[in-house]
């Protein structure tokens, strides 16, 4: 007689990391060797681009800011961030950029890993900057200028500095408080750090110039006259419609690398240029694809706005860290039924009892 094997049930509860435990996996772990690690997972997985079902993000904009949904996956996991854009929020002690994320089992849906962004969010931000570097900016990059002092900031400068080999940091800021504030925080790194007067003080003589401002608006805060042969661009800020930081004449005249083009060419400064603006994706230069940098006299433009498969990589990273930590903890947020054909049948389980339903239909 023929029988059904019955298959084991999966677990149904999720790993939690809340936002002050990240910060204690942070703390335990090293920013350092986060921000490495998360590196790592980037480029292993940017180098299995095609094993992705991959979309643009989805954004709803208001006047003060835009909330996004980040959704990827490849056969076995699926993962979404939700991330915030609001540069006004300072205004109630709010961060400009919130996050929260989750890992699932592609094979059930049951989601597996519930995690705060935010920190992580800064982290993957400057790991996926450090890794175009690393393959599009001169190899004796050592001097950085750093254009926008804010939340990001910080995370980049180290970045550069542990993972790219930079030692100095240019700082400018139109707030001077963000830039005492970022200048403060890298006492003790081994950087040094100069505070300039104005971009084009920041910029000259610099390596690699990343932007990475927070105002919604279109602006030219690296214009031509500022580049100089040679220079790597890392356009962090502008990462949405009607946001830029590049003037037009800096891109034309660079060789312009992108996340994933369909999005960048919406949200990236790119958005000012022609639909058919070459530009090549990371990925193909990341695979021996596509030639990167072509000689050391050569403008290298990483138009980064941020993509769904570096929050995959990076929830990676956060979720079998917090497993090797013990950080962390399990939540039910999916209902656990003896018949998963009887939802209702949870009210029963949770109340112990339940009283007949009123069955009248509302008026």
């Amino acid at each position: 007689m023929k029988t059904t094997a019955t298959l084991p049930r999966p677990s149904v509860s999720t790993l939690y990391l809340s936002a002050p435990e990240a910060a204690e996996l942070i703390r335990q772990k090293g920013l350092q060797n986060c921000i490495a690690g998360i590196a790592d997972n980037i480029k292993a997985d940017f180098l299995r681009w095609n094993d992705f079902d991959k979309s643009a993000r989805v954004a709803n904009h208001s006047h003060d800011g835009v909330i996004e949904l980040m959704p990827i996956s490849d056969d076995v996991s699926y993962s979404f961030k939700y991330v915030n854009g609001h540069p006004r929020n300072h205004r109630f002690g709010l961060p400009t950029v919130m996050a929260f994320g989750v890992l699932a089992d592609v094979a059930t849906g049951c989601p597996t890993f519930l995690s705060e962004l935010t920190l992580t969010t800064a982290m993957r931000t400057a790991a996926m900057s450090a890794v175009a570097a690393r393959a599009l900016a001169r190899p004796n990059s050592r001097v950085m200028a750093l254009i926008g002092n804010g939340a990001q900031s910080d995370f980049q400068a180290l970045a550069f500095q542990h993972l790219v080999g930079i030692e100095e940091v240019r700082l400018f800021d139109l707030d001077t408080a963000a830039t005492k504030k970022l200048a403060d925080n890298l006492v003790g790194s081994g950087l040094r750090v100069v505070i300039c007067a104005s971009t084009a003080d920041a910029v000259r003589g610099a390596d690699i110039v990343t932007t990475v401002t927070a105002d919604k608006t279109n602006a030219t805060i690296i214009t031509p006259e500022m580049i100089e042969p040679g220079m790597h661009i890392n356009g962090v800020g502008g990462d949405c419609p009607g946001k830029t930081e590049l003037h037009a004449d800096v891109l034309r005249a660079s060789a312009v690398f992108v996340e994933y083009a369909p999005q960048t060419r919406v949200e990236g400064d790119i958005q000012q240029m022609p639909a058919d603006f070459a530009v090549t994706e990371l990925w193909e230069v990341l695979a021996g694809q596509k030639p990167g940098r072509a000689d050391a006299q050569q403008v290298t433009v990483f138009d980064s706005v941020g993509f769904a498969l570096e929050d995959f990589s990076a929830l990676r990273f956060m979720g079998d860290a917090a497993a090797e930590l013990g950080l962390g903890e399990q939540v039910a947020l999916i209902p656990e039924m003896d018949n998963p054909k009887n939802l209702f049948g949870v009210l029963r389980q949770s109340a112990g009892r339940v009283s007949r339903p009123d069955l009248r239909l509302a008026a």
